[in-house]
């Protein structure tokens, strides 16, 4: 059977990196996804698969042990292991947002020190903007660093980090007011700093605490967290870029590769939950007959496909667009706002079509269905990608009265 979702124009490399990665998924992820979703069970064997594989240094330079590939590389390889276990997509998603932040604006010696460690995957990388008040508003940031000799003191909780636990190196997003005067506007007086920690739980460092895993209804095995800094003390050549009041700009670099990744990873959910159903409706019979041929589920089967299309598409070229050095902030928000949409209506079409089945944990479309929300949600919600596509959409076509 023709496979959905197909990209023209690959080379042969990138044809070769896919296939290896579509054949490990099929192996060693998805018999073992719903088990070990339902256990809430870290994937560490999968994980150690990727790593042999070299895919936590996909998009690092070879000049740091990595493969220097693309951001479509990278994308296309999310859509498939999505395709597989969406939590495993997020293990590798905030390692990258980290490690393109630091190949984009890192100094020549943080590079030095971070990169080829993380293209190993003995380094493992998470990102922290959010707080338990912030939501949406990353402007309103309460945690602050001040600035004490050579060191900066970090105060302040941050929640939901992917990775939290596991990850050894933090990308944190803090408010540094060191050299922007008060009514400075709050994005201009915001640092990344690079916190270095043991991965686990409890105190990782000194005055730096990890407090568990947080429980939640899908996206499980991946380990999301807070984290509290408590007169956390970090050198100041651990200053992302070594200057203070860039961190929002940087983050926010970061964010559009992690919208991409997003929208690839609606791609590939919403790819195996059509596998799912287009199967299942083949198998069931009612009336006599497969539902497959019955024209309601036809219908449901052609606009299911017609969607995973049409967000792969969206998500391609959002990547090419960042690929070419082009600013992508309407492609990267279009396709994560309908690739996740979309995602969840695929998901919930394919739910439908096995009836009362889908609501048992012994088929897999139950486990996609509950994965499908965060996607919503995740680097920005629709209401945020709406308001960065209708500005920019503004900019373009601006009325010359």
């Amino acid at each position: 059977m023709a496979r959905l979702a197909q990209t023209a124009g690959l080379t042969d490399v990138q044809q070769e990196i896919l296939s290896t990665v579509r054949d490990f998924v099929d192996k060693e992820i998805i018999p073992v996804a719903t088990e070990l979703e339902h256990r809430d069970e870290y994937p560490q064997a999968i994980v150690d698969g990727l790593k042999e594989l070299g895919l936590f240094g996909l998009m690092i330079p070879e000049e740091y042990g990595g493969l220097g590939e693309s951001l479509l590389t990278y994308a296309l390889c999310v859509e498939e292991i999505a395709r597989g276990w969406m939590s495993v997509s997020g293990i590798i998603n905030t390692h990258f947002i980290v490690a393109y932040m630091l190949k984009q604006h890192g100094t020549p010696e943080q590079k030095e020190h971070f990169l080829p460690r993380m293209a190993a995957g003995d380094i493992r990388g998470a990102f922290s903007m959010s707080e338990p008040g912030l939501g949406s508003d990353v402007s309103a940031i309460t945690s602050k660093a001040v600035r004490d000799g050579d060191e900066y003191v970090l105060n302040g909780q941050k929640m939901w980090l992917t990775n939290g636990g596991t990850s050894s190196l933090v990308a944190v997003l803090v408010r540094s007011d060191e050299g922007h005067p008060e009514g400075t506007a709050p994005h201009r007086s915001m640092t990344t700093f690079l916190v270095e920690k043991e991965p686990g739980f409890g105190e990782v460092r000194p005055g730096l605490t990890i407090p568990g895993k947080i429980e939640k209804m899908g996206y499980k095995g991946v380990d999301t967290t807070e984290l509290i800094m408590d007169g956390l003390r970090i050198p100041a050549d651990r200053v992302l870029g070594g200057v203070t009041g860039r961190g929002f700009y940087q983050m926010m670099d970061g964010v559009e590769v992690g919208r991409v990744n997003v929208a690839a990873r609606g791609c590939g959910v919403a790819q195996r939950a059509f596998e799912l159903g287009v199967r299942y409706a083949q198998q069931r019979h009612t009336f006599g007959k497969p539902i497959a041929q019955h024209q309601a589920i036809q219908f449901k089967l052609a606009e299911m496909a017609t969607k995973v299309e049409a967000a792969h598409a969206m998500m391609v070229n959002a990547a090419r667009k960042k690929d070419s050095g082009e600013r992508n902030d309407l492609e990267a928000g279009m396709a994560k706002y309908l690739a996740s949409e979309y995602c969840k209506e695929v998901v919930e079409d394919a739910f439908r079509i096995h009836g009362g089945y889908g609501f048992s944990k012994e088929y897999e479309i139950e486990r996609l269905y509950r994965e499908a929300p965060m996607l919503l949600i995740g680097e920005g919600t629709a209401e945020i990608q709406k308001m960065i596509i209708g500005r920019r959409l503004l900019e373009e076509y601006r009325f010359q009265g």
